[in-house]
């Protein structure tokens, strides 16, 4: 009997649709197939709202005490919060159910090893996948159930140890009146907000959230929660207007992405605020001087802004591959204190070098209220040097060739050309200094085009539609 690959396992988690790529079986085959490579004695479990995270999770939780590893069951979370409890309870290890922003017919999970290390494919992910190939084809008699006492389950929340843990990237008492919308898209992001608010209030901090679509609900009735995409953008910036909030906050449907709108109602684009945390960070330590020369890591869709601000800020910036995985890698080699990608992933040393959703905004609220400013002042005099497209996405029946025809019209031109993600290009001409980076999606049937000039608004419009018009002909 051959083995049937599995398509839901990606390049640093797993994803896919629900039926024929993934189920309750290969759930059960996945766990099993984690404890037989990890090893693990403790794993965390959690799952977002989606109808069918629960069943996906208890599946998995079978798989994983079947093999005699011990489960805690966090309930219903983000992934940040699977983050934060391998870390916080010392375990093995942890998964989090999600499919994040894809579509109400996908699933998926996220995993991590011990201290919330990333398991991508060249740390275990395909050696997982492998296993759970060989269970479900049962072609292995190697394979086998341990023989062993079979692990525990139990439940256990821990929303409030999470809050207190989010609270600590900020000095609470700096924080001051302020109005802000928080839009939870029906998903994971609302409970956990619930429970940093009671805390603020705790400490006495006049905080108030004009809550939008809160509640979380599985049939996502506002739509699948993804305000990278601008149409998903309408009723939190709409909200900011009508309540008149110092800030928007949106996340989506596991909340380790956080997106946020001005004081008017804008969007800002996450690669802006990767620039202003960078500056923040590097700023607080140049005070504490604990080290010379601070790393901050961004990844090569979006660039020029954060480079320039982290080499000017006394920092170091370096590049890296896109994804979560990558990204957690990198800066754990180089111990960077912060690193975001334009996509609105913010990683932070002290949370275990992972992403979050939740310390961004509380960052940007600690700066709205020392610096007695408003958002859109922070971020202006940095859009107006570094335009930018934001992330333009385009399904296409030949993704390859598409990108080639791309390549050939403009690698001459070319004084840069690096293909540490996808390709980009810089550019120093008559018409002005730009560059853009184009790569195809890890997660979805779908190639990303990102483009910025040096303060030509113009020209970063004009460049945008050509190599769109080449890559969609």
């Amino acid at each position: 009997m051959s083995v049937t690959p599995l398509t839901c396992f990606k390049a640093y988690d797993i994803r896919g649709q629900l039926g024929t790529e993934l189920n309750e079986e290969i759930a059960y085959a996945i766990g099993r197939a984690f404890a037989l490579e990890i090893k693990p004695k403790k794993v965390v479990v959690g799952g977002d709202i989606r109808l069918t995270s629960e069943q996906l999770k208890l599946a998995l939780a079978k798989g994983l005490q079947d093999e005699g590893v011990d489960v805690i069951d966090l309930g219903m979370t983000g992934t940040e919060e699977i983050y934060f409890a391998t870390k916080y309870l010392g375990v093995c290890g942890g998964v989090e159910v999600t499919a994040s922003h894809n579509p109400m017919d996908y699933n998926g999970m996220k995993l991590v090893r011990e201290d919330s290390k990333p398991i991508s494919g060249d740390t275990g992910l395909n050696a997982i996948k492998a296993t759970a190939e060989k269970l479900l084809s049962e072609v292995d008699d190697n394979v086998r159930k341990n023989s062993g006492k079979r692990g525990k389950y139990i439940t256990k929340p821990l929303k409030i140890e999470f809050a207190k843990h989010m609270l600590g990237f900020i000095d609470a008492s700096k924080l001051k009146p302020l109005k802000l919308v928080v839009n939870s898209g029906n998903g994971a992001a609302g409970p956990a907000l619930d429970a940093i608010e009671k805390e603020l209030i705790a400490a006495g901090v006049n905080i108030e959230f004009i809550k939008v679509h809160h509640k979380p609900d599985g049939n996502f009735p506002n739509g699948i929660p993804n305000p990278l995409l601008p149409e998903c953008r309408a009723d939190t910036a709409n909200a900011v207007i009508e309540h008149k909030a110092d800030m928007g906050i949106a996340w989506d449907g596991d909340f380790d992405r956080c997106f946020l709108f001005d004081e008017s109602g804008e969007f800002i684009e996450g690669y802006y605020i990767v620039g202003l945390l960078a500056e923040a960070f590097l700023k607080r330590a140049k005070s504490s001087k604990l080290v010379a020369k601070e790393k901050i890591i961004h990844d090569p869709r979006l660039s020029w802004n954060t480079i320039d601000i982290v080499e000017n800020s006394g920092g170091e910036a370096v590049m890296s591959k896109t994804g979560h995985a990558f990204i957690k890698e990198r800066m754990r080699k180089e111990n960077a204190i912060y690193g975001g990608e334009m996509s609105a992933h913010h990683y932070f040393r002290d949370f275990a070098y992972c992403d979050s959703g939740m310390i961004p905004w509380l960052l940007v609220a600690e700066l709205l209220s020392v610096k007695g400013t408003t958002l859109s002042s922070m971020v202006k005099e940095r859009i107006a040097a570094y335009p930018s497209s934001g992330e333009i996405n385009s399904k296409l029946a030949d993704p390859k060739a598409s990108i080639a025809n791309v390549l050939a019209a403009f690698k001459d031109d070319a004084v840069v050309f690096d293909q540490t993600d996808g390709i980009s290009l810089e550019f120093a001409g008559n018409d002005g200094e730009w560059r853009f980076n184009l790569r195809s999606s890890n997660t979805e049937p779908v190639v990303r085009l990102n483009v910025e000039s040096k303060a030509d608004v113009g020209l970063m419009e004009a460049k945008t539609e050509a190599i769109l018009q080449i890559l969609r002909s």
